[in-house]
């Protein structure tokens, strides 16, 4: 483990120990999971989800944005690789190859990317990014996380506030985070697993995260690029980090079964549907264009860097734990998962019911078939959608409808 995480690891035990001699003279003794919830929810704080418990005054600096449309870079594709020995020109995370070997040789940049308020929709910049991830964050809305490693993108936002999962994911892909503010809970537990690896917005971090001269909670946004060198500025080691798990594999598995729409509904206002296009081989996104329930109509969920549609590889739902400490505050179960929980992928038109699961706190999410072997993705980038264990599954021919609850 690195060193932060041994830091983190005995900020973790300590707090063990004293619990346990408090409650050790009238019950036995918990186990140390429960005294880690216990901790995390009593420490739990009333301080709004956006609050940052520091200065954080974003610079009305503007920061530099295309002047023109741009596109992702065609990568090639390659034959069948991972989970381990990568060429060193092929991503471990897309299973490409990459136009530039050398941004491979630092580690991965997440951000945090709000979808609500609607204002600051169309996004910028995912689909540039190698894996998105989608949560809930409370209220009925959730929030996406991207993932950049093999390019970059000048424009990604609008950024918005931190999580509890996200240092767990930041750290699962050896990554860099920038976000903007959190609740004082979170941002403590942030810093304390990710420490210099952490960015938030403030004064000081413009081109890196900085507004866009608007001064509104939907005109900030990130270069991912600027990120990685302010880390590295700040002292990060930002060399190549491993990454071995993923398999991917251009052929489709057998077995599969058809799925030319998905949907994703965290509530009548807040839905996404992919719909698989076989000209490209990718499930395209939509979006909920919505003036009152009644009158719902889906669009295409372009990014505003591009003017396209977003098109992803591989659309995958995993079934996690959620714990939910405050209506706006929730932790996932991602690190927990070592035994194998249920997922969905999508990928060629067709649908595989798999296993997902975390081989360990610092390596990418794992996905497995019937037979235990590791699932192949297609090569190209990633939707993963992170609903809980209670939500509902339906399958009505080719098109599967996946409803949010919390538990």
């Amino acid at each position: 483990m690195k060193s932060m995480k041994s830091c983190h690891s005995l900020i973790l035990v300590t707090t063990i120990l004293v619990f346990t001699l408090v409650l050790s003279a009238c019950a036995p003794a918990p186990s140390a999971e429960a005294l880690r919830q216990t901790a995390v929810a009593e420490t739990l704080t009333a301080m709004p989800p956006d609050a940052t418990p520091e200065p954080s005054q974003i610079s009305t600096a503007i920061p530099p944005t295309p002047t023109e449309k741009s596109t992702p870079v065609p990568i090639p594709t390659v034959g069948p690789s991972g989970p381990s020995d990568f060429p060193k020109d092929v991503n471990p995370l897309t299973g490409l190859i990459v136009e530039d070997p050398e941004l491979l040789n630092r580690r991965p940049v997440l951000v945090k990317v709000a979808n609500f308020p609607a204002s600051g929709r169309p996004h910028a910049g995912l689909s540039f990014a190698d894996i998105v991830f989608e949560y809930y964050i409370g209220e009925g809305i959730n929030r996406f996380i991207g993932l950049y490693y093999g390019q970059d993108a000048l424009q990604i936002g609008p950024v918005r506030s931190g999580r509890l999962v996200d240092p767990q994911l930041t750290l699962m892909y050896e990554g860099i985070l920038g976000f903007k503010g959190a609740d004082s809970r979170v941002y403590s537990e942030i810093t304390s697993l990710l420490g210099n690896r952490a960015i938030t917005g403030t004064e000081n971090t413009c081109p890196a995260i900085c507004d866009n001269g608007d001064n509104t909670v939907t005109s900030i946004f990130a270069d991912s690029d600027a990120l990685s060198q302010l880390a590295g500025a700040r002292g990060v080691d930002n060399s190549r980090p491993m990454l071995d798990g993923m398999r991917f594999d251009p052929a489709a598995p057998a077995n599969g079964v058809e799925a030319n729409h998905v949907n994703v509904i965290f509530n009548i206002l807040d839905r996404g549907e992919w719909v698989y296009d076989p000209d490209s081989g990718k499930y395209l996104r939509w979006i909920e264009e919505a003036d009152v329930a009644e009158n719902v109509t889906m669009i295409p969920l372009v990014d505003r860097l591009t003017d396209e549609q977003l098109a992803f590889s591989n659309v995958i739902i995993l079934f996690a734990y959620y714990t939910e400490y405050a209506p706006t505050l929730h932790d996932i179960g991602i690190w927990d998962n070592r035994t194998s929980q249920r997922a969905v992928i999508f990928r060629d038109g067709q649908a595989y019911d798999v296993y997902w699961r975390t081989a360990d706190t610092d390596a990418p999410i794992q996905f497995l078939d019937q037979n235990g072997e590791i699932f192949p993705l297609k090569p190209g980038n990633t939707w993963m959608v992170l609903m809980s264990m209670i939500s509902s599954a339906v399958q009505t021919e080719d098109v599967w409808d996946f409803n949010f609850y919390m538990q």
